[in-house]
């Protein structure tokens, strides 16, 4: 080494390999023109010393596998020593030359151990398109149905525990619950499935658990809600939606009649109502716009009277960015189950905020309206109907229809 000073010596060392020791390895200037420098050993090909702009040193090993010279980080500096780091990648070495590959080993390991909780991470990241309400259900169904699973490598799921679970959720009673559950867990299997690979281009997910729930008939068959505010039980009950609004009454409870009626007149969806904004609504246009439907196609519905009466009301006492403000105008209404309960107490007929808008479909179905009319009117596409997608409705197209829907008058008459 001449005896000259330590940086000059690295500079004089160029490409060449060097020994590395202690002393080299202290001594190895931060490199300032790029990322990060390298430096061989002399004594082990293959060996060698990575600096980076941060200062950080760690050792590697390089060797070409398979036609490309792969690189493996053995450890940091201070961690190991240089003799350990040596021996490290004396066994790496040593692993290449019996045919073995220990990138992909190792990558294989990795991804085999990834827990059900990594996968979810990984699967909200790639299921851009999600609504925030499916992420919100989807994380229900895994934290609290399958709490104990999440941390849990998912190549130890097997088709014995999830029948078992799926039948211990459906046996409190909660059956659609467990169909819920289990196909959110299906959907991210298939994605850790097409997603991780064992380094060898195999899918450490050979076969998706959740599958044996098809191959053994063990879905549990649930019949499709079909509840709905009955024609002879309107006038009550809006006549009961209509006492919340009385005088004395909170104010909250003014806003929850006025969510009660919208969805009557709309058919809109629960979530749709409750999260309006005033910035989609137009009381000119006399049009509402829903962005962000859960088909994922925006939504224009026209106002007819009734509906513009109750948006103009709501306008003229608005507290928030919200159509329907929640308590104290803070953020927007959330389901009013207190509410409703006693307007079921008053009319003696249950509901629940869906059933409205089954109502409404009803209605629509007695006016001799087109099936296409009323799929555009409920925002509903048929992802199986070619046509659909040659059909573009004009809001235009559906005013007529919402106007010659029963009135706020005619639902109150017995």
């Amino acid at each position: 080494m001449g005896g000259c000073c330590f940086a000059s010596e690295w500079s004089c060392y160029g490409n060449q390999p060097v020994k590395l020791t202690k002393r080299v390895v202290d001594q190895a200037p931060i490199p300032t023109d790029r990322g990060q420098a390298f430096l061989r050993d002399s004594v082990l090909p293959g060996f060698g010393l990575r600096v980076t702009a941060k200062g950080t040193k760690s050792f590697i090993v390089e060797k070409r596998i398979d036609g490309r010279v792969r690189r493996q980080t053995l450890g940091r500096y201070g961690v190991l020593t240089v003799e350990q780091a040596r021996r490290e990648a004396q066994k790496f070495l040593g692993q290449v030359a019996m045919g073995v590959n220990p990138i992909a080993e190792r990558q294989a390991q990795a991804a085999k151990a990834i827990t059900l909780r990594e996968v979810f991470t990984d699967f909200l990241a790639a299921r851009k398109q999600l609504s925030p309400n499916t992420i919100k259900d989807y994380t229900y169904h895994l934290e609290n149905h399958l709490a104990a699973w999440m941390d849990k490598p998912i190549t130890g799921i097997t088709k014995h525990m999830v029948a078992r679970r799926h039948r211990e959720i459906g046996e409190t009673g909660a059956k659609a619950q467990a169909n819920a559950v289990f196909r959110t867990l299906k959907s991210v299997l298939n994605f850790a499935k097409h997603h991780y690979d064992d380094g060898k281009g195999q899918s450490i997910l050979p076969y998706n658990p959740v599958e044996v729930l098809g191959h053994t008939r063990a879905w549990y068959r649930v019949e499709r809600r079909r509840g709905v505010i009955k024609v002879h039980q309107l006038p009550a009950w809006y006549r009961a939606v209509m006492d919340l609004k009385a005088p004395a009454t909170p104010t909250s409870n003014h806003v929850i009649a006025d969510l009660l009626r919208l969805l009557l007149f709309t058919g809109l969806r629960s979530s749709e109502a409750r999260e309006l904004r005033w910035e989609h609504v137009d009381l000119q246009d006399r049009t509402l716009t829903i962005p962000d439907p859960k088909n994922r196609h925006t939504f224009v519905l026209p106002l007819s009277d009734v509906v513009q009466n109750i948006l103009e009301e709501r306008w003229a006492l608005r507290m928030n960015e919200y159509v329907f403000p929640g308590r104290d105008g803070k953020g927007h209404l959330v389901e009013p189950k207190r509410a409703m309960a006693k307007v079921t107490e008053a009319c003696g007929t249950r509901f629940t905020l869906h059933d409205l808008r089954r109502t409404y479909a009803t209605v629509l179905d007695t006016m001799d309206l087109s099936r296409t009319t009323i799929k555009r009117l409920l925002n509903h596409r048929s992802g199986y109907d070619v046509t659909d997608g040659y059909i573009v409705t004009d809001v235009e197209r559906l005013r007529q229809p919402v106007h010659t829907k029963p009135s706020a008058d005619s639902v109150q008459k017995p």
